[in-house]
């Protein structure tokens, strides 16, 4: 448990320092560093003068108690006998409490009575005393001031250039784009009879922007595309990442300070998009599975076609707005997007059930195709590379691979609580690399999920076996419960409602998401090579992800499903209390 507070430092103060002047972060960093160094320093006086006071009390002891002292020199002595270092003594006492005499005059406290209390530490054994409350305060502060620093960079690098200029200004430029995300569609908005066009969002980088005086400049500044394609939305929605374009458009500024676009680009669009430099080969091989899959799933029933692409990478274009509201109902929304459990299912399948580390190599599909336990590890690195790349390098799919490692090193070693520091870890490197993600809601949701896993679902699963439910069934109600007590704090925050089927939805959908994602994968795997071959596994992982839909519709469609609640944190903290009271 030693890094969830720097973790928590780290979320805390990058979240706080995104959309702040750049005076104020360097200020509030400012502050947590000099504040962390005179802690360290008061630490250290302070542990010198414990260990002063530890050795002074075990030298009187000693003396007191008439303990005997042995000095000189002495060799390899008799089995059963200590060797001092040449020039030093010992001195203990019949309780053993003393300290040894080294070399040249140094004391060290070599050999304390069970029980005495240490430099560090307090009167009660493994308590910290006030120099241990200041490193680790000082810790905490130092991860709070990293956290700071780098959410400073990240947001000062946002606001370089004249993009964020020009868009409080609403002028219309001319740009050169690299997209940076895949196009996903937005629902058209309805006002009574009249409804907005349909609209394409996609994330990209400005590398060059013409201002109306004519003068260009060369930058690098996130933006938001918002296209309405009219009858070219097939070229539009078939751009890949890295593809360069050439647009025109309006520039406006984001709806809130602290995200990591600059801008809102509308984009002016007449006929397809003007592309001035194609995608890079990996994203064009990733493009070419995702492709592939979508192909081989035309034949499925409309629910599976839909949902299994999403279930898979992540590709939602074709799930229609009705399906998607049952499964926010149901809080089943995780399935329509690439979660940790989609990479934990394709390990476990390479590595093998729980167990240790070389049980889990020899009982996995690794050691049946012959490969050694490093080689294990290697593939299992590209595996997870390459499922990064496919289902595209966006923070969510980073997250669910950082997530999707540590829930399946927790079900690889069966030691859950030790895997705590390991998520705490996972947090501050990926706030550190993005800080955006103190301010995602997705990844709240992924650390909450993970922790309940880690924490509450062990515990809830022992107290239902003890009660006489069969282990697998304890297990699994267990694991939906503990996520979904943590979780529907954060969902009423955005949507103010609790689903009262959420719970049995989801231990119904659970048993069909393992055979549907690895037949899926295997059906993106064999596409370009073997299109038909691909067509028979996806019409097999239809079967399953057929189910999923069918639970989400059904559960949404009972009476009571869903429940108001009143909105916002306070709403979150009332049904977090009544969840901690129940």
């Amino acid at each position: 448990m030693r890094l969830v507070p720097p973790a928590l430092a780290v979320w805390a103060a990058a979240a706080l320092a995104l959309g702040q002047p750049g005076h104020r972060v360097a200020a509030g960093v400012a502050v947590c560093v000099v504040a962390a160094l005179v802690l360290l320093a008061v630490a250290s006086g302070g542990r010198e003068r414990e260990r002063a006071a530890v050795l002074g009390g075990g030298i009187r002891r000693a003396v007191s108690d008439g303990g005997a002292c042995a000095a000189g020199a002495s060799g390899p002595g008799a089995p059963g006998e200590a060797a001092e270092p040449a020039g030093g003594a010992a001195c203990a006492g019949p309780d053993g409490a003393g300290a040894s005499f080294g070399g040249g005059g140094r004391i060290t406290d070599s050999a304390a009575a069970p029980g005495a209390r240490k430099p560090g530490q307090s009167g009660w054994a493994g308590r910290p005393s006030r120099a241990g409350w200041a490193v680790v305060i000082g810790a905490v502060l130092l991860c709070a001031a990293a956290g700071g620093a780098s959410a400073g960079l990240h947001g000062a690098d946002v606001r370089r250039g004249p993009v964020p200029g020009l868009a409080q200004e609403h002028v219309r430029v001319g740009a050169e784009v690299r997209v940076t995300s895949d196009p996903r569609p937005v629902r058209p908005g309805v006002r009574g009879s009249h409804s907005t066009p349909a609209t394409l969002l996609i994330n990209a980088d400005i590398t060059e922007v013409a201002a109306p005086d004519g003068r260009r400049t060369r930058v690098r500044t996130p933006v938001l595309l918002m296209v309405s394609p009219g009858d070219d939305r097939a070229a539009w929605q078939g751009l890949l990442p890295s593809t360069r374009l050439r647009v025109d458009g309006r520039l406006s500024p984001p709806a809130h300070q602290g995200e990591r676009l600059a801008a809102v680009l509308r984009v002016e669009s007449e006929g397809p998009p003007r592309i001035t430099g194609n995608p890079t080969v990996v994203q064009r091989a990733a493009g070419t599975l995702r492709a592939g899959l979508r192909e081989a799933t035309d034949g499925l029933d409309a629910d599976a076609r839909a949902l299994l692409p999403g279930l898979v990478v992540g590709d939602t274009s074709r799930v229609p707005p009705d399906l998607h509201d049952a499964f926010k109902a149901t809080d089943l929304t995780h399935l329509l997007a690439v979660s940790g459990a989609n990479l934990s299912i394709l390990l476990f399948l390479l590595i093998g059930p729980p167990g240790s580390a070389l049980h889990s190599e020899r009982r996995g599909l690794a050691p049946k195709l012959g490969i050694s336990l490093r080689g294990t590890a290697l593939l299992g690195g590209a595996l997870t590379l390459a499922f990064i790349i496919v289902c595209r390098p966006e923070p969510s799919v980073l997250r669910a691979a950082a997530c999707g490692l540590i829930t399946l090193l927790a079900i690889g070693t069966g030691r859950r609580r030790s895997l705590i520091p390991a998520l705490a870890a996972a947090v501050v490197l990926l706030v550190l690399y993005d800080p955006w993600l103190a301010r995602s809601y997705g990844f709240l949701l992924s650390v909450l999920a993970t922790g309940a896993l880690l924490t509450l679902a062990p515990r809830w699963s022992a107290a239902l076996q003890r009660r006489g439910m069969p282990g697998r069934l304890a297990e699994v109600l267990a694991a939906a419960a503990a996520a979904q007590a943590v979780c529907a704090p954060v969902v009423v925050v955005l949507a103010s409602r609790i689903s009262l089927v959420a719970i049995p939805c989801n231990l119904l959908a659970e048993f069909a998401v393992a055979p549907a994602t690895v037949l899926g994968f295997a059906a993106l795997a064999v596409a370009p090579a073997a299109p038909p071959v691909a067509e028979l596994l996806a019409r097999i992982a239809g079967w399953p992800a057929g189910w999923i839909a069918w639970v989400a519709r059904t559960g949404a469609d009972l009476p009571g499903a869903e429940a108001p609640w009143p909105g916002g944190w306070a709403g979150a903290a009332l049904l977090a209390g009544l969840t901690v009271l129940a």
